[in-house]
C-alpha cells in the first residue's frame, strides 16, 4: 500500500472563510444539496468558528505542502438514542486521489479519540457517492447500514452508516 502523504490539521479560523468559499462550488457540494447562498455560508463559517467552544465538535483545515487542501471535521450528533461524533470531509478537486482525505481521517481520529468524549464516529455519506463510501471503507469503518437522512434540511436523503469504535485497538 502507498504510504499516506503527512498532511496537519489547523483549527478552522477566521482567515479560512476562502476554503470554505472553494468547498460551496458545485463539484463539492454535489452530494450535499448543492451550493448554498453567501448568507447561509457566513453563517456557516460563524458556526466553524464557535463549535469548539460549544464543546460539541471541531472543525479543521487540512494543510499539505504548506497550502490549504481541504477541511474535516466531528460534530455531536444524535443515533438512536445515544450521542456520537459525526465527521464529514471534503478535499479540493485538484489534491483528490492522492491518499490526502484517508490521511486526514486518520489525524482526526486521533483528535476524536483524545478527546474522549464519545465513543463512536459516524460518517454518514449518500449511498450513491462512491467515492466517500470507499474512502469510509479505507480509513477503516465498518458499514454498519443504510439511514434515511434531510440534507439540507427539507431534502430527504438516503445515506450509508459508517461506523468507528474510538476505543478498539484497530481504531486508526
Amino acid at each position: 500500500m502507498k504510504p499516506l502523504p503527512p498532511v496537519e490539521l489547523r483549527r478552522y479560523a477566521e482567515d479560512d472563510l476562502t476554503i470554505l468559499r472553494r468547498h460551496n462550488a458545485p463539484e463539492m457540494t454535489a452530494y450535499l444539496g448543492g451550493p448554498e447562498s453567501e448568507e447561509k455560508l457566513l453563517n456557516r463559517h460563524q458556526r466553524y468558528l464557535d463549535i469548539p467552544d460549544s464543546g460539541k465538535g471541531y472543525m479543521f483545515v487540512i494543510w499539505t505542502d504548506d497550502m490549504r487542501v481541504g477541511m474535516i471535521g466531528y460534530w455531536e450528533h444524535e443515533d438512536k438514542g445515544e450521542t456520537v461524533w459525526e465527521t464529514g470531509w471534503g478535499v479540493l478537486p485538484e489534491f483528490q486521489g492522492r491518499g490526502i482525505a484517508v490521511a486526514a481521517i486518520h489525524e482526526l481520529v486521533k483528535k476524536a479519540r483524545a478527546d474522549g468524549t464519545h465513543r463512536f464516529l459516524h460518517a454518514y455519506p449518500r449511498t450513491d457517492n462512491g467515492a466517500s463510501n470507499a474512502l469510509c471503507r479505507n480509513a477503516g469503518f465498518e458499514l454498519v447500514g443504510e439511514v434515511d437522512f434531510e440534507y439540507p434540511a427539507g431534502n430527504p436523503i438516503r445515506c450509508n452508516d459508517w461506523q468507528m469504535d474510538l476505543q478498539a485497538e484497530s481504531a486508526t
